[in-house]
This record gives structure tokens, sequence and C-alpha cells, in this order.
């Protein structure tokens, strides 16, 4: 009998959104969540006006680090994610206004608690570096 894919274990955490399908459809949800939502709002606000780009950019790494196709390198090159983001100033509440509001997509395309258990935890680490350089960058 053959076992589940476990998350992280080649493209199974891909496998496990949908693939390349439903990580769009959860990374546009994500950003209309961002958007519209007063709480993560000040997030959007951060980003370009015109997000479509920012969608298929965060789609484009998250195929990646999922354990698909690196689709960001192929189309844009290497990305060292805290440079990508020294022009912002990332705290606490950015990090954790970025993880509440992947949570809030997450639940609304309706993937399992055992996908989120997983997944919230992985993007907690890139989203504590950005941070990290963030701090660093903005006491200088």
């Amino acid at each position: 009998m053959k076992s589940n894919p476990v998350y992280g274990e080649g493209d199974a955490t891909l496998q496990a959104v949908g693939g390349l399908t439903g990580l769009q459809n959860l990374v546009e949800t994500f950003y209309r969540l961002m958007e519209h939502t007063e709480a993560y709002r000040p997030l959007f606000d951060m980003h370009p006006e015109d997000t479509k780009l920012t969608i298929n950019k965060l789609v484009a790494f998250l195929s990646g680090w999922m354990g698909g196709e690196r689709l960001f390198a192929k189309t844009y090159g290497k990305i060292h994610l805290p440079q990508a983001h020294a022009h912002l100033i990332v705290t606490e509440k950015e990090k954790a206004m970025w993880l509440n509001c992947m949570s809030a997509a997450l639940d609304e395309c309706g993937y399992s608690q055992e996908l989120k258990d997983y997944l919230l935890p992985q993007l907690e680490f890139p989203a504590e570096r950005i941070r990290q350089v963030s701090t660093i960058k903005n006491s200088l």
C-alpha cells in the first residue's frame, strides 16, 4: 500500500495546494484578503498599485519553495528574499500580519488543518529572516 507523500518531500506540498492552479488561487486569495481586510491593508499598501506582477512573483517563488518547478529563477533570475524586501520596514507586526493573512487565505481556500500546521511554521522562517534583515538595515 502506497502512503501519501509527506509535506516537504518532493513536490508534495505543491500538490497538496492543488498544483500551480491551486497555488495561483491561494496567492490571489491572499492578496485579495490583504487588500480588503483592514487588519492586513497596511501590508497591501507596501506593494505596487498593480499587484499582477507581485502575485506572479509570489506564485513563481512558492512553486519552487514547495518543491515544484523553480519558476522564479527561470523567469526573474536568482532571488535573495531579504534583499528583495530591503526597501520595506518589516517588524514583528508586519511579519505577523503576513502570516495571519496567509492563514486566512488557506482557510478561505478550504485547505486542511494538517496542511496549515505544516505550511505556516515553514513560512515563518523566510518571514523571520526578512524581519531580521529589515531590523538591521533600519537600525543603521
